[in-house]
């Protein structure tokens, strides 16, 4: 295919005020990205935007494997909480503990959209 460029599980991005921090995801654009590496406002980085991470999620939550999550961009962390301002990003990777204070998330990789 002429056109291909690449599988785009991992790309580069410029990084937003503020910068980001190598395994903190932040949301660029519409995008969920987990950064590879630390880097300053408008350098350059690499992101994974599909896999399976670990995170930081809502401790007081238990998860089941498949379960829907969502991207809390005002706290950083996931949760299963659907609510106006989060956004749908992946499914639990594995079944998480109430109370854990990180869960596996398999990222969907796709734009996202927030709960109005």
């Amino acid at each position: 295919m002429k056109n291909y460029v690449k599988d785009g599980k991992n790309m580069t991005f410029t990084a937003p005020s503020g910068g980001v921090v190598s395994g903190a995801p932040v949301l660029i654009g519409v995008l969920l990205v987990v950064p590879l590496t630390t880097a300053l406002e408008g350098e350059q980085f690499a992101g994974e935007v599909n896999g399976v991470i670990q995170g930081t999620k809502v401790s007081a939550q238990a998860w089941t494997e498949g379960q829907l999550i969502f991207w809390d961009n005002t706290n950083k962390r996931f949760t299963t909480a659907s609510a106006t301002g989060l956004y749908a990003c992946g499914v639990a990777g594995a079944a998480a503990a109430n109370p854990s204070a990180t869960g596996t998330v398999r990222l969907d990789g796709i734009a996202l959209t927030a709960v109005a």
